[in-house]
């Protein structure tokens, strides 16, 4: 009889349990998208001579063409505009897909006689060097800055 008591235990405590926890199924859904993490640059990429042509923002007749000369390294780099001495110009960050670099004070090629910084983020897209030039004037008053848009094909 023994046999039989522990039996009918065995069963009641079998039928009086909870199931398991089924596991959370995860082949259902799609997976989450990985997002595309931009190219990174090098200063290499771009070595080179450029034909840049720079827009102001806003003022589509209002364009300035130069050479960009840039090399592997962060010397050597200049704005070249005709009939004017090379304006070196210093590289101050290489990350991710852009290369940051200023540039002066030098005498502006769209305002004469005034001088002129520049803070440039420039990238490499279909080829192209693209970018946006932030250009501060050395004067007093309202229109101490500018903003220009830029596209440069490679020349060599």
């Amino acid at each position: 009889m023994g046999a039989v008591r522990n039996w009918w235990i065995m069963l009641l405590v079998v039928g009086c349990s909870r199931p398991a926890d089924k596991p959370a199924d995860t082949t259902v859904g799609e997976a989450p998208a990985m997002e595309e993490s931009p190219a990174t640059i090098s200063l290499a990429d771009v070595a080179g001579t450029w034909k840049v042509r720079s827009t102001v923002e806003g003022k589509e007749a209002t364009v300035v063409t130069y050479d960009m000369v840039a090399t592997a390294d962060r010397s050597g780099w200049s704005l070249n505009f005709p009939d004017r001495e090379p304006i070196p110009v210093r590289i101050v960050a290489v990350e991710g897909d852009s290369i940051v670099s200023e540039a002066g004070p030098f005498e502006s090629a769209l305002r004469k006689g005034v001088q002129v910084r520049t803070h440039v983020v420039s990238r490499l897209q279909d080829g192209k060097l693209v970018g946006t030039t932030t250009a501060r004037y050395q004067v007093s008053g309202p229109d101490t800055l500018a903003r220009l848009k830029f596209e440069g094909t490679r020349a060599r």
